[in-house]
């Protein structure tokens, strides 16, 4: 019967999950993906075989309890399954939106051997959905309070994960945000079509309403350093501020007006609203010809973000082929979709300006593969004699970030690696500073969101232990 059962959900197709048009999505700022409906998520649950050893639950760097929050869908218990996704995931409306399911949770899916593996991103955005509109407001319960302090230093995914963690485990929690409102690279990096914003602040408020403090503008390593933190009562620290030092390529004419990297070009957009002038007066710099350079996520939430600001034509330039992109495939085919189009296997030479110093194109020259590098793709080589120039107007360099040295440079009894990214121990988040653990980018360089929060998991749990049983 069993036999039976397994290969009638095989059979079962995998329930898609409505979008907006791309003519129409490609000229606004609303999200893309428009949810599953109950029956929707009901049909789609119900293609999950409910493993005993779930290969889905190994893949997720949180350790979610996959079939356990899916089984309740079935049953139509929604609030039983987002108490099941909250007891290791403080973020599942976030993490139903931009996690990589496709390499993480669904790539481990038994039923995805055969077909197509059981949504399991989408069921996670749609219990976090209902429980939003539909639920009571009721808090998962808290350990009474140990009377300890803890300071978290940057408020993205590591750092909010971290808050989660602890203050339900009785401790009180600090969380301390440069900018001036928290999220991180939830709120400055991710555009609003593919994350808004009220869903990121309705989870930092499901934080606040559990106990813990935000204070935002302060930029630890100015405003404050870790010591003086100590000083202040805390009795450990968690550093989870990311990598958002911008990185160009250092091409000639790189000064010219119209070049700007994507931290910045996505911050404006983002985080600051400039894409709702004249509402929100933020300036923010308008192509009609764009190139973004690079292939990753952030290139395609700004290469998306440009067409959405009005573009004529948006180019991706790369210098490997497709299968080497480092972006999800979803954002790829949504880019494509939108009119987006890629000129792969090329890479820029130089920049081209006019008499008044602006950007008019950029030089490039074709590539081919050669042997893998370090990454294991394989190393692109130019093709002699292959220039040929692109015109653009405006370019959003998006070829990676490294670690920002404010709070780094203020803290010289804490080590770094030759990049100045903090050494942390990787099982647990111990830094060489006594009382402070680290997470997330500002440890392994630019990542994932879903594998910030992993580290954010465990340093809670080291830090748990030093605050109850010591050093």
């Amino acid at each position: 019967m069993a036999e039976k059962t397994e290969k009638k959900k095989e059979k079962t197709p995998r329930m898609p999950m409505p979008e907006q048009e791309p003519q129409i999505r490609a000229r606004n700022f609303d999200e893309v993906p428009t949810g599953y409906t109950m029956e929707m998520a009901q049909a789609e649950a119900s293609r999950c075989l409910q493993c005993r050893k779930p290969g889905c639950v190994e893949g997720c760097p949180v350790s979610v309890d996959i079939p356990g929050f899916i089984r309740l869908i079935t049953e139509g218990d929604i609030t039983g399954a987002i108490r099941n996704l909250w007891g290791k995931n403080a973020l599942p409306a976030v993490c139903g939106r931009v996690c990589p399911q496709e390499i993480q949770c669904e790539g481990k899916c038994i039923v995805g051997k055969k077909g197509e593996p059981v949504a399991i991103g989408n069921l996670e955005r749609f219990v976090a959905d209902w429980e939003r509109a539909n639920g009571t407001g009721e808090l998962p319960p808290t350990a009474p309070p140990t009377g300890k302090r803890v300071a978290v230093v940057g408020s993205g995914p590591s750092g909010l994960t971290v808050a989660g963690d602890l203050i339900a485990k009785g401790h009180d929690v600090t969380i301390l945000e440069a900018f001036h409102k928290p999220g991180g690279v939830l709120v400055y990096g991710i555009p609003e079509f593919r994350l808004p914003k009220a869903i990121v602040a309705q989870e930092v408020n499901f934080l606040e309403r559990l106990g813990v403090t935000v204070e935002c503008n302060q930029v630890v390593g100015r405003t404050v350093s870790l010591d003086e933190l100590f000083e202040d009562g805390f009795d450990a620290v968690y550093i989870g501020v990311g990598a958002g030092l911008p990185r160009f390529m250092n091409l000639p004419g790189e000064n010219l007006v119209g070049i700007l990297s994507a931290n910045e070009y996505l911050t404006r957009a983002n985080l600051m609203k400039a894409y709702k002038f004249p509402e929100v007066d933020t300036p923010i710099p308008l192509g009609k010809n764009v190139v973004v350079l690079g292939a990753g996520n952030v290139a395609m939430d700004s290469a998306r973000t440009a067409m959405r600001l009005g573009a004529e034509k948006v180019r991706i330039v790369y210098r490997r082929s497709r299968e080497e992109m480092p972006a999800r495939n979803a954002e790829i085919h949504h880019a494509e979709e939108e009119g987006i189009e890629l000129f792969l296997l090329s890479n820029p030479t130089k920049y081209l300006g006019n008499e008044k110093g602006r950007l008019t194109g950029m030089e490039c020259i074709k590539m081919e593969l050669g042997e893998p590098d370090d990454s294991g793709r394989r190393r692109p080589v130019p093709m002699e004699g292959s220039e040929f120039e692109l015109e653009c107007d405006l370019c959003i360099v998006a070829v990676g970030s490294g670690a920002n040295p404010l709070l780094t440079s203020e803290t010289p009894d804490m080590a770094l690696n030759q990049w100045g990214y903090i050494i942390a121990d990787e099982s647990v988040g111990k830094t060489t500073k006594r009382g402070v653990w680290a997470g997330g980018d500002i440890v392994t360089g630019a990542a994932t969101v879903i594998l910030a929060m992993g580290a954010g998991r465990k340093a809670a749990d080291s830090m748990h232990d030093y605050l109850t049983l010591g050093w």
